[in-house]
């Protein structure tokens, strides 16, 4: 006897769960988020040191050249070593570079014993460290998450990072004051314990079958270069946000600390204004969360215009609420950006290139960044106020130009 087949309907596509519910995904976050709080002790701590040795915007944007220079230099083959050895032990080992290089540096301080030199060598290592575990962190992400999960988990782990940055600097800064900067940089190094132990009980990624026999390193590098060039607008992409970085990273990484050392005098200050940055970054990576973005490139073309202005006008603010609210509103515009353009590159490339392409971009980023922080120190010892309206018009300029580039503006 013949039986009726009854159709049953397709269920719906579920919607991802957030990635909050993932026992992996909170522990990463949590052992970075106190990481990135002890970092905060570090972000304040260095500049404040070295101005307070030599006085010199000079000096201070010299030795973030030597972190910069190495990071850039190094991180293709940060990336290329990310596609062979597992992300997550080239994080662990970082980490653990990292806490050995602050607590040495934290007891020079409190010996009285430091010498600027150490400083540069500090920096140096703090670099390479950098230009390998940047491009592990980024790569190591996708394995952990769903695809369909990257933008709320990017959104998640840059809203945490600027929650730090808010929290952090401003007792940072009261704690260099109370106790001094010795004690800035022994906390920043036990920081560093809690990511090391988070990603002890982590997972490594699933092994990538390789389509072919595993290159040398340079090859290997030279086919991570290849895939971003056969990729125009990923390829426009990155190209737009090497000359926005070097627009940004020297006037803020040197322009900020100066402005507060030589108008309010106050390592709190100084703390103030770095908060309220990560602030606008915060509301940012929160609207990124909530807000479908469906042409990207558009608001990648945007963005600079509205940094340009208020980094322009950070050189002629002489209010310390004036100087925060124009670093809230910079802070937001980035921290949009990022979490899409992140999720947008996580998403687009291959797993068996993600830690060389991604490398690629941290290189567009940070591969001017040397040459911003020199300049920038140069500028600044010749009239601040110049140095940031000269990297705003500049900036002004930069988002015409990429506004006329039909690779970008189709950016989805």
């Amino acid at each position: 006897m013949a039986t009726a087949t009854i159709p049953v309907p397709e269920s719906p596509a579920t919607k991802p769960a957030h990635p909050l519910r993932d026992p992996n995904f909170r522990l990463l976050l949590t052992g970075g988020t106190i990481s990135l709080l002890g970092d905060q002790c570090y972000l304040v701590a260095l500049p404040w040191l070295v101005l307070q040795m030599t006085g010199s915007a000079v000096a201070m944007g010299t030795i973030l050249m030597a972190a910069a220079i190495p990071r850039a230099v190094l991180m293709l083959m940060g990336g290329a070593v990310s596609d062979r050895i597992s992300p997550r032990k080239i994080m662990m080992m970082t980490a653990t570079a990292r806490t050995v290089f602050v607590a040495a540096i934290a007891l020079l301080v409190w010996l009285h014993i430091l010498r600027i030199w150490e400083l540069y060598a500090l920096s140096f290592a703090f670099g390479v460290a950098d230009a390998f575990s940047f491009p592990a962190r980024q790569a190591y992400l996708p394995s952990l998450v769903e695809r369909e999960q990257l933008v709320a988990a990017n959104s998640v782990l840059q809203s945490t990072s600027q929650l730090t940055t808010i929290a952090g600097p401003a007792p940072a800064g009261m704690l260099i004051k109370a106790l001094g900067v010795a004690w800035a940089f022994f906390l920043d190094a036990i920081s560093f314990l809690f990511i090391i132990a988070a990603l002890w009980r982590l997972p490594d990624p699933a092994p990538v079958p390789a389509a072919a026999p595993r290159r040398a390193v340079l090859s290997s590098i030279l086919e991570g270069l290849e895939y971003v060039r056969k990729d125009v607008p990923l390829g426009a992409l990155m190209l737009l946000a090497s000359v926005i970085n070097f627009c940004t990273a020297g006037p803020i990484g040197v322009g900020l600390a100066y402005l507060a050392k030589t108008r309010f005098d106050s390592p709190t200050a100084y703390g103030l204004i770095v908060s309220a940055a990560a602030a606008g970054g915060l509301l940012g990576s929160l609207l990124a969360g909530a807000w479908r973005v469906r042409r990207r490139g558009l608001l990648m073309v945007s963005v600079p215009v509205v940094i340009g202005v208020c980094l322009g006008a950070l050189g002629l603010l002489a209010h310390l609420w004036a100087v925060a609210a124009t670093l809230l509103l910079m802070g937001a515009s980035a921290g949009l950006t990022n979490v899409h353009i992140a999720s947008w590159i996580q998403q687009r490339i291959e797993p068996a290139v993600r830690g060389r392409v991604l490398s690629v971009l941290m290189v567009a980023a940070f591969g001017l960044m040397p040459f911003s922080l020199a300049v920038a120190g140069l500028l600044v010892a010749w009239s601040l106020e110049w140095m940031f309206m000269l990297a705003g018009a500049v900036l002004l300029l930069i988002a015409v130009v990429a506004a006329l580039q039909k690779p970008v503006r189709q950016i989805a």
